[in-house]
């Protein structure tokens, strides 16, 4: 076994391990939320429910906290290298509080909150407002107990000096943006950026380029998602994952003209990141949505824009001058644009987000 698939294979027990933190503690939120009664919602809150919430989540936080050090260290065995930290993970650090520095109960009382709400509605049931606060509930269980786990490992990371950096790690199923983050390298002093619900993890990496990686990336040999019930399950490539999924998922997952782009042969990386500064313009006759995504001046597709000026004789060679004059159209404004298939890819070119 190389030492790129035993790290693999550390990242996906990781994994595995700190989902298995998070149901356990989301059940547990779940069976003390049914303790919750509508017709006395700040007495039971207070009496029971809140008290119960805060030691079973602090406890899941914890645990999850816990296995930074060892996870950090199994994949420096796994790379075959001697381990050098600094100290070890306070895991009791990354309890007792949400992420956004707010204590827990604050947090959680959000849910109570929604449930008091929607039992107010006139075609709600006290039973769907019990769901629907509970809904809220778990996605910040899940949330907190996982980002526990993240920050923890983070903390391991910069706190081992053989350690340089970590691989961004999303397993499917998974939204579009955490699917072309998979397989990326970051520097161990970046940020790990994630969403609610987000369940990706680190895979810390003891080079910035390990032998069987390229730059930045794994070897996309070794992400091809597995296919059993319930979908597509494995660490994540974004071009397999989007391969592996139903033209249904596909759209649910990519938004339907995001999914046609890639199908029509679009880079998904492209599709995806449109949506980031997404605004409305005036152009070409009449509003159209357009997106900031590459078109700073270090953006390939301002890049691209000016070469096409200088191309055309409109700048001199050294590009001297460019101005960007006109707004790049997301995906759905292309297919709402042309007139024919041959057209939309054209202008999928045209816009960057086909090669």
């Amino acid at each position: 076994m190389s030492g790129s698939e035993g790290a693999l294979e550390v990242a996906a027990a990781q994994y595995e391990r700190q989902q298995r933190i998070v149901r356990r503690t989301a059940e547990r939120a779940q069976a003390v939320w049914r303790r919750l009664r509508l017709a006395d919602v700040e007495g039971s809150w207070q009496a029971v429910v809140a008290p119960s919430l805060l030691v079973s989540v602090t406890a899941g936080q914890q645990e999850a906290a816990s296995h930074a050090d060892a996870y950090v260290a199994s994949i420096i065995t796994a790379d075959g290298l001697n381990s050098d930290p600094a100290g070890k993970v306070a895991a009791s650090r990354f309890a007792g509080a949400a992420a956004d520095g707010r204590p827990l109960k604050s947090l959680f009382y959000e849910s109570v909150l929604e449930a008091r709400w929607l039992a107010e509605e006139a075609d709600v049931s006290d039973v769907e407002a019990m769901i629907g606060g509970l809904e809220k509930l778990l996605k910040a269980v899940a949330t907190e107990v996982a980002d526990a786990g993240r920050t923890a490992t983070g903390v391991s990371i910069a706190g081992n000096r053989t350690i340089q950096g970590y691989i961004r790690i999303a397993s499917a199923p998974c939204c579009a943006r955490c699917a072309i983050l998979s397989g990326k390298e970051f520097g161990w002093n970046t940020g790990f950026q994630r969403h609610p619900r987000c369940d990706c993890i680190h895979m810390p990496a003891t080079l910035v380029a390990r032998n069987s990686l390229r730059r930045g990336h794994l070897d996309r040999a070794e992400m091809f998602p597995t296919t059993g019930r319930g979908g597509p399950r494995g660490i994540v490539d974004a071009n397999k994952y989007f391969e592996s999924l139903s033209h249904a998922e596909q759209n649910r997952i990519f938004t339907n003209a995001g999914a046609q782009a890639i199908r029509d042969g679009a880079s998904i990386s492209s599709v995806v990141n449109a949506r980031r500064g997404m605004y409305t313009a005036s152009a070409y006759g009449r509003t159209v949505r357009a997106s900031r995504d590459s078109a700073t001046r270090r953006g390939s597709w301002f890049r691209q824009e000016r070469q096409r000026a200088i191309q055309r004789g409109l700048v001199p060679r050294s590009g001297q001058g460019f101005r960007l004059m006109s707004p790049r159209l997301r995906p759905e404004e292309i297919y709402r644009l042309a007139s024919s298939r041959d057209e939309a890819i054209v202008m999928l070119r045209r816009f960057g987000y086909m090669t």
